[in-house]
């Protein structure tokens, strides 16, 4: 039996345009999303920058979008503004670590529909970039508690630090010795 919520939601099968852009600098993990996209229907093309998403929207202006708000040359918030222009009723997700309430509002008003914090799953991005217009996308069935966020983010900052545990104490503005007991504990439910 379907919920209320889940009868509102649209499946990619419904879009005669199925290509969905995605724009972040994380390589692994946009690579790791546009590989669960592709399975789930999407024609997915890749961009690592705020220059390269640009010019791929204006080759093929996408149906979909999930674009990064901080990227290594800009904000993700130009490539929204230049997508929207493009292709009105474009459906732009914004994917980020660094959510606040001023991003979220710049994002809507820029074009985007919807707004997930980062670490996010192929599934949250299929919801929010599907739900019809009028409704919110399907809470997830089993959200990640604060604390895995916590150590997810932890660990994403030490991989990107090079797996230097100084640097990353550094950046995180904690004590070494705090971060080399968390970093040895296994990862929270």
């Amino acid at each position: 039996m379907r919920t209320e919520e889940e009868k509102k939601m649209q499946k990619i099968t419904d879009f005669p345009d199925k290509t969905l852009l995605i724009i972040d600098d994380d390589n692994p993990l946009r690579d790791r999303l546009a590989r669960a996209m592709e399975k789930k229907g999407f024609k997915v093309v890749q961009a690592d920058s705020v220059k390269t998403g640009i010019i791929q929207a204006q080759n093929v202006p996408p149906a979909f979008a999930v674009v990064d708000l901080r990227l290594g040359d800009g904000s993700g918030l130009e490539v929204v503004k230049e997508i929207h222009r493009l292709k009105k009723d474009s459906r732009v997700v914004m994917l980020t670590g660094y959510g606040n309430i001023p991003t979220t509002v710049a994002a809507v008003k820029a074009g985007a529909i919807d707004y997930i914090p980062k670490p996010a799953d192929a599934d949250d991005v299929e919801n929010a970039l599907l739900a019809s217009p009028e409704s919110k996308a399907i809470p997830p069935e089993n959200p990640m508690s604060a604390d895995r966020v916590k150590w997810e983010h932890i660990h994403r900052v030490f991989e990107l630090c090079n797996r230097n545990v100084s640097e990353t104490a550094r950046r995180l503005k904690m004590h070494r010795r705090t971060l080399q007991r968390i970093l040895s504990k296994r990862s929270p439910k």
